[in-house]
Order: structure tokens, then C-alpha cells, then sequence
């Protein structure tokens, strides 16, 4: 009866307010949606309940300084690094990806990879600041060394399914078992066996 129930609401959503878009024909999908978007829903009020203008300004700041200032550098360091690398774009990911990343915790950590909350970081926290600015160039250097060695996986994997297929043992003693055999020709003429000479007839006088 219950897998009945559930049926009709599929049906109804189907051709109603679109139920089987949300739930993914699983219920649990609808669950843990529905359970998302409370914990968001929570998470927006806690965030908002202190200096919610500050924080909404922060927000709509950063959305304006992404879409006006960072994005327009984004597409002018890709199209740099297209012209200067004239290469397919999944090659050129491999220099993409590591400098998205780096750019990305340069972003979040720039106050304290520049030192310029220095002095509160270490007030609040008892810890020096000093270490960021190395840290980011050791990640940034990993980054872009994994994806270097990656590339060469790639391409030393691409040359090798390159590479004519070498002859196995038993093709080489099929083609040697081969080359011995005699040639028809040979044989045919080798098959055939002449008569035995019988005595000489006397000729007629």
C-alpha cells in the first residue's frame, strides 16, 4: 500500500509541480535535499543575526569586485597563457588548475600572506604571521609540480599506445615456420618423381 501511495504522488508530480525533478525517483534524495536546504536556511540566520548589513555588504562587494576586477584578469591571464603555450586546452589545463588554486588561497589568505593583519594575528592568536607568505609559495610550487609530473605521466602514456605493437614469440616462429616452408612451386616440382631409366631398347635397322 505504501509503494502505491508513492507511486500516485510520482505520477502527480510528473504531470503536476514536477516531483520526480526533485526527488530523482529516490525519497531519500528528497530527504537529504529538503535537509540541505534547512541547513542553509539556518546557517543564512545564525550568519545574519550579528551585523547582518556589514555582512551583506561584504557579500555584495565581493560579488561586484569578482564580476568587475578578477574575472576580467582571469580571462586576460588565460588568453595570455593560450597565446604564449599554443597548445590544446587540456594541455594548457595543467598550467590552469595550479594557478586557479594558488590565485584561490592567495584570495582567501592575502591579508596574512601580504602581512597586512600581522599584528592581530599574532595578538590573537599568540603565533607568527611570518610563515604564510613561505607556506603559499610551497603550496603554489607543489601545485604546479604535480601537475608538471602529471603531464609527463600523460604524455609518456600517450607515446606508448603510440608505439607499434612488437611481435610476439609465437608470431615470430609462426613467421620463421614459415620462411622455411618450400615454396609451391617447389614443392609441385619436387613431388613429382621421374621414372626409373629401364634398360636401353635396341633400335630398329
Amino acid at each position: 500500500m505504501p509503494r502505491l501511495r508513492w507511486d500516485r504522488v510520482r505520477a502527480l508530480g510528473r504531470h503536476g509541480f514536477g516531483l520526480r525533478r526533485l526527488d530523482g525517483e529516490s525519497p531519500l534524495r528528497l530527504v537529504l535535499l529538503l535537509c540541505s536546504f534547512a541547513l542553509t536556511g539556518y546557517a543564512g540566520v545564525r550568519l545574519l543575526s550579528g551585523d547582518w548589513f556589514g555582512i551583506l555588504l561584504w557579500i555584495v562587494g565581493a560579488a561586484i569586485l569578482h564580476d568587475l576586477v578578477l574575472l576580467p584578469l582571469y580571462a586576460l591571464a588565460d588568453r595570455a597563457v593560450g597565446a604564449a603555450l599554443p597548445a590544446p586546452a587540456r594541455w594548457i589545463n595543467h598550467v590552469r588548475v595550479p594557478a586557479f588554486l594558488s590565485g584561490v588561497l592567495m584570495l582567501v589568505w592575502f591579508p596574512l600572506i601580504l602581512g597586512r593583519q600581522a599584528r592581530r594575528y599574532e595578538h590573537v592568536t599568540g603565533l607568527s604571521a611570518d610563515v604564510f607568505w613561505p607556506r603559499w609559495l610551497l603550496i603554489t610550487a607543489v601545485l604546479f609540480g604535480v601537475s608538471a609530473l602529471w603531464l609527463v605521466i600523460r604524455v609518456g602514456i600517450r607515446v606508448w599506445r603510440r608505439r607499434p605493437p612488437r611481435p610476439s614469440r609465437l608470431s615470430r616462429l609462426s613467421r620463421l615456420s614459415w620462411l622455411s616452408r618450400p615454396s609451391r612451386r617447389g614443392a609441385a616440382a619436387g613431388g613429382k618423381r621421374k621414372p626409373p631409366a629401364g634398360p636401353a631398347r635396341p633400335s630398329r635397322p
